[in-house]
């Protein structure tokens, strides 16, 4: 295929772990289509989870920060960017709490500084038709109670700095749709699981507490709720998303499966019980409840009906398929 043929999206947070999965698959379907890759390495990224795409010509690695708005200016221009795909954040709640000021200007200036770069680069060299796709969470909903879904048309009640900075972040997006015409889209995720996760999250710290033989933390009484999706499904919405959805809509991605923190922990030493079992005993037997999180919204489900019925998107993976894979690979790569 000509260079002329190939169509340049620019993604940023491809070294993190959903843009690391999006990243191969998105490049191994489309062979029409050049990414340039822009992320900071902050402590969650890493090059390591791009090694299978390292000699790909249709990938540029950028190390930079999307707050640099004389860097976006020059790869928008240099790069004739014609989409774009915003995964970059600050992420873990945890450390929105001890240090919310990082999110405010990653997550709120950075997302500004990005979709400004594109709307004076599109509008000012007839891309005006470009995509651009902002990845974002359920949390910005904040918490529900024993019943119910949250839909694209829930109110934002976040109670974190992470999810405040991640609902400010939307709300610029929609305005610029709104105000300026740009052909901007969000989509809303549950909580993802898979290959690549940063280890400060819970599956991975679960997994690696469990083969240390040390305490494995879990949150207050441990029956906080998470809707979980296999990483490899969200890739996939995203990808339908950004290839079909109408501009200024909104689309929750959620995995149907509602689990206990708890839960989560005993299914994931019960598949190390069989796949790595101990000398004597069971992973359980190191399970360890610690004080609360301050804020610890008690449940997240979402209701991914639109994105079924609009775009056909279907999650392939069930729970228990998608937690024997994301066992096996931390086995495999991480925690020998």
């Amino acid at each position: 295929m000509s260079e002329q043929a190939i169509k340049t999206i620019l993604i940023t947070g491809g070294a993190g772990f959903i843009g690391s999965n999006f990243i191969p698959y998105f490049l191994a379907k489309y062979p029409d289509y050049r990414v340039v890759n822009l992320d900071n390495l902050t402590y969650a990224g890493n090059m390591e989870n791009l090694k299978e795409i390292a000699d790909s010509p249709r990938h540029i690695f950028i190390r930079g920060d999307i707050c640099d708005r004389p860097l976006l200016k020059d790869i928008f221009m240099r790069y004739e960017i014609k989409g774009v795909i915003h995964f970059a954040a600050e992420s873990h709640v945890d450390n929105s709490i001890e240090k919310p000021d990082i999110f405010i200007h990653t997550n709120i200036v950075g997302t500004f500084n990005l979709i400004e770069a594109a709307r004076n680069y599109w509008f000012n060299n007839g891309y005006e038709e470009s995509r651009f796709h902002h990845i974002s969470t359920d949390e910005v909903y904040g918490s529900l109670g024993k019943e119910g879904l949250f839909s694209e048309s829930s109110p934002y009640a976040p109670n974190s700095p992470y999810s405040a900075s991640k609902a400010s972040s939307d709300m610029i997006v929609r305005s610029y749709f709104h105000t300026y015409k740009l052909n901007a889209i969000i989509t809303n995720c549950s909580n993802n699981y898979g290959a690549k996760q940063h280890q400060e999250k819970l599956m991975p710290t679960i997994i690696r507490s469990a083969l240390s033989n040390k305490p494995i933390p879990i949150y207050g009484d441990g029956k906080n709720i998470r809707d979980w999706l296999y990483v490899t499904d969200h890739c996939e919405g995203i990808d339908l998303a950004f290839h079909k959805a109408q501009a200024g809509e909104t689309y929750n991605i959620g995995g149907k499966n509602e689990k206990e923190n708890l839960e989560i922990a005993i299914k994931i030493c019960e598949l190390l019980d069989i796949s790595r079992p101990k000398s004597s005993g069971s992973y359980k037997d190191q399970i360890s409840f610690v004080k609360d999180r301050a804020g610890h919204d008690r449940r997240y489900a979402i209701d991914a009906t639109k994105i079924k019925t609009k775009l056909g998107w279907k999650a392939k993976e069930t729970f228990e398929s998608g937690m024997i894979k994301t066992v096996k690979w931390y086995l495999e790569k991480r925690f020998i």
